[in-house]
């Protein structure tokens, strides 16, 4: 069999689907709402709220001794936030978020953009302040869907789509919570200089990895030629199910690591199959986020 390209990049345009996936997010953000019951922030307050890894510069007073005798790790008691938290957005736009099989019904890029623009929506209706990494400012309005979109579209209409693996260098304040979505498919070490510039700040945030269901499964045999998403190369085999075990251990060894780094950092790292549930994804991370785990992996 012959793989068809994998990228076409001349229908890759995401302006043109922009109604539609504010529809889809809208309404992905409805359904999820109903089983939502807000999420405490950390601060001041008096109420204890979760542990987290002591970051690198952070006084020695802050560090809860007793929690830290526990593990190998210094943890921070952080108390309930008075009030509300700013919640940095961003999803991935490259080259190879462009890919969809006939396994799922969307493209790894529209998928993102529901589960981000729908916890734009999520995040402001629950008294914070979502802003598009790199793109706007906070804002607590109810459009902020449609204030995501018109930036992006007008950074398509600009500048074109994204090639762009990781969030662009931008001022997050301590205490903001950051959401990135995306396929994390290039160098961790690359992934890992980014998390840390923003941890740096005093961030904290997730991972949601997208993943389109034949890239976990690998249902390949017989004549295949791969494409590579940007350029012409390609790989042609005549034995396809002879690089199915060396390619999957490739993939869980890719994602160990990526996991190890935001447990390093104390971000969450999930992951979500573009055959699966918006829905369900966006509920489960907001409940998630709601009583984070710090470094925990996750299937959503």
């Amino acid at each position: 069999m012959t793989v068809p390209p994998s990228i076409r990049l001349e229908a890759a345009d995401l302006s043109a689907r922009l109604p539609s996936l504010i529809l889809a997010a809208r309404n992905v953000a409805q359904t999820v709402r109903h089983g939502v019951h807000g999420r405490r922030k950390a601060g001041s307050g008096e109420s204890f709220w979760q542990f987290r890894p002591f970051l690198s510069g952070e006084p020695a007073s802050r560090v809860d001794w007793r929690r830290s005798a526990r593990g190998e790790h210094a943890y921070v008691r952080e108390r309930e936030w008075e009030s509300a938290h700013t919640v940095w957005i961003w999803f991935e736009r490259s080259a190879s978020m462009r890919f969809g099989s006939n396994l799922a019904p969307v493209t790894k890029i529209d998928r993102a953009a529901v589960i981000a623009l729908g916890f734009a929506d999520l995040s402001v209706r629950s008294g914070e302040r979502a802003g598009l990494l790199g793109m706007t400012r906070p804002l607590a309005n109810s459009g902020v869907i449609e204030s995501f979109a018109e930036a992006i579209a007008s950074s398509e209409r600009l500048h074109g789509p994204s090639d762009a693996p990781l969030p662009p260098p931008a001022p997050i304040g301590a205490r903001s919570l950051v959401l990135l979505v995306g396929d994390f498919l290039g160098e961790p070490a690359e992934t890992e200089r980014t998390l840390r510039a923003i941890a740096a700040e005093g961030a904290v945030g997730e991972l949601v990895m997208i993943v389109d269901p034949i890239e976990e499964t690998y249902p390949f045999s017989g004549h295949v030629e791969f494409h590579h998403p940007v350029g012409a190369l390609r790989l042609r085999t005549q034995q396809a199910q002879s690089l199915r075990d060396a390619y999957l251990a490739r993939l869980a060894a890719h994602r160990e690591e990526l996991r190890r780094l935001c447990a390093r950092l104390g971000w969450g790292l999930s992951l979500h199959r573009t055959d699966a549930s918006p829905a369900e994804a966006l509920l489960a991370l907001r409940m998630r986020l709601a009583t984070p785990a710090a470094g925990a992996y996750r299937s959503a």
